[in-house]
């Protein structure tokens, strides 16, 4: 779920068509039915359909238009330092698991890339994880060693491309970049080659054991993915155990493009890539993250990101300006595989924690083979099912503090709710209407957008996102646009209008 209609589009948005599959209006009989169309779900059918299932796909907006199209698109298994916390947390054995998962889903891009020859700007490129910090230098030693033993490519650098000086780096050679929605909108044309069923505008609304029902049909299948960042039918309460996270990202034109992909592990982080569109360099800048739902003034992410970039690169206005937002879960690695106990047949991936163009694809081969009764040599690793106390619990109580913070003192504040008239244009706020609170957008040509300010999820009051004229749900990321509809779950349903 996502939309090609936000505020701020991406680079990635701007420069390719809106697909046009079909809405599921019939229903339908398949062997796999998936939920979403972003490259989790993309990968997952294609693995699928290369073992001979039937898969049919259910998109609520438009392919690649979710956290996939508002990505900065890495291919790396370089993932900041998470292999010395993986290690210390779970053992070294799922820190091997989780990189040669990564690793193999970088060559299985390469793969359909050059076989299907989709012209997506799929390039190899070095990936460093760095610090400015002298203090940080043995954490990135300490991941260089870790990553070494578990046989991943990396290197101790004290030199990058950048245009001013590090005290250290890990280097993973061999890794990727490539543009994500022109690779989806290919993949999903290989897709349909081969009997893969897509359905755009098709929101699903009710999951269950052997079924997907949209608002116009039903799609009947052993099994069922939710590849939707949280699932909408969640018994295993994913929802309590990944918390949701919102990050911003620029496209600035440039004449000194870098060489490699690059995150800082620095307060605050920033992330570096250059991507070339036609005869055009772009320097793709990201970082700013925070909570979903839970800063006052999102408009001030983009005013950092944009005076760190002219300070640094002697950037300019940016061409492209977009934020994304996706799960980070609670013991440090993604849920791949069953949905809970006892739930046969209903599987989930989420919780890519920003990694989601490698971890995604990696879904798909888990999935295919756990789907398909064959055994797969990282689903221990990312088992959804897994209960690990020790290292998840200390972070579970603190992410659910927060929701419960969120839950009770957000209903407070309705109580003293200002009056409506307090709305500026173009600005958002709960608000007092003839004693009813409401979520109130004033637009530009001074109209108001009342609805209900109640999030149809779990029952959070939602906040205005200013930078990108949303309702985003603090407690656990759902999104909605200023009439209220569902831009990103795990809402499925609108917020109501007022009054």
């Amino acid at each position: 779920m996502g939309s090609l209609h936000e505020v701020n589009r991406s680079i990635w948005v701007e420069t390719t068509p809106e697909t046009s599959y079909p809405a599921l209006t019939q229903d339908l009989t398949v062997d796999v039915a998936i939920v979403g169309g972003g490259i989790t779900g993309l990968s997952c059918a294609l693995a699928l359909i290369e073992q001979g299932a039937t898969v049919g796909i259910v998109e609520a907006g438009h392919l690649a238009s979710g956290v996939t199209g508002y990505t900065t698109a890495k291919l790396s298994s370089l993932h900041g330092l998470s292999y010395a916390s993986i290690a210390e947390d779970h053992g070294e054995e799922n820190a091997r698991s989780y990189g040669e998962a990564n690793e193999a889903a970088i060559e299985k891009v390469a793969s359909i890339v050059s076989e299907a020859g989709i012209d997506c700007d799929f390039e190899r490129m070095p990936a460093y994880t760095y610090t400015q910090d002298e203090q940080r230098v043995p954490e990135i030693e300490h991941e260089v060693e870790v990553a070494r033993r578990v046989g991943l490519p990396a290197s101790f650098v004290t030199e990058t491309d950048l245009p001013y000086e590090i005290a250290a780096a890990v280097r993973f050679d061999n890794q990727a970049m490539f543009h994500p929605r022109k690779y989806c909108i290919g993949l999903a044309r290989l897709l349909s080659d081969r009997g893969g069923k897509i359905f755009e505008l098709s929101r699903a609304v009710e999951v269950k054991s052997g079924s997907v029902r949209t608002d116009s049909a039903r799609i009947s299948a052993q099994h069922v993915i939710q590849a939707t960042q949280l699932p909408i039918h969640d018994p295993g309460g994913f929802f309590a155990k990944a918390s949701p996270v919102r990050s911003y990202a620029m496209a600035v034109a440039t004449d000194n493009p870098v060489t490699g992909m690059y995150l800082s592990v620095d307060t605050p982080s920033r992330s570096i890539r250059t991507h070339r569109e036609g005869e055009q360099a772009y320097l793709v800048l990201g970082g700013e993250s925070h909570k979903v739902g839970q800063d006052p003034d999102t408009t001030q992410r983009y005013a950092a990101l944009e005076s760190w970039a002219e300070q640094t690169f002697g950037a300019g206005e940016p061409a492209f300006r977009w934020s994304a937002q996706d799960y980070s879960p609670a013991d440090g690695v993604p849920y791949i595989g069953r949905l809970a106990p006892g739930t046969d047949g209903l599987w989930v991936a989420t919780g890519f924690k920003k990694w989601g163009m490698t971890t995604g694809t990696a879904a798909g081969m888990i999935l295919a083979d756990l789907i398909q009764g064959r055994d797969n040599p990282w689903a221990a690793t990312f088992d959804a099912t897994r209960v690990k106390i020790s290292v998840s619990a200390k972070k579970l109580l603190k992410e659910n503090a927060n929701v419960l913070k969120r839950f009770v003192s957000d209903r407070l504040a309705k109580l003293s709710a200002p009056q409506v008239e307090n709305i500026q244009r173009a600005d958002g706020g709960i608000v007092d209407v003839g004693g009813e609170k409401v979520a109130a957008y004033r637009d530009e040509d001074g109209n108001i957008h009342a609805v209900s300010p109640v999030c149809t999820h779990l029952a959070c009051v939602v906040s205005f996102n200013k930078a990108e004229k949303s309702w985003d749900c603090p407690c656990h990321g759902s999104r909605f646009d200023i009439d209220g509809r569902v831009i990103q779950g795990p809402a499925v349903e609108d917020l109501s209008p007022a009054g």
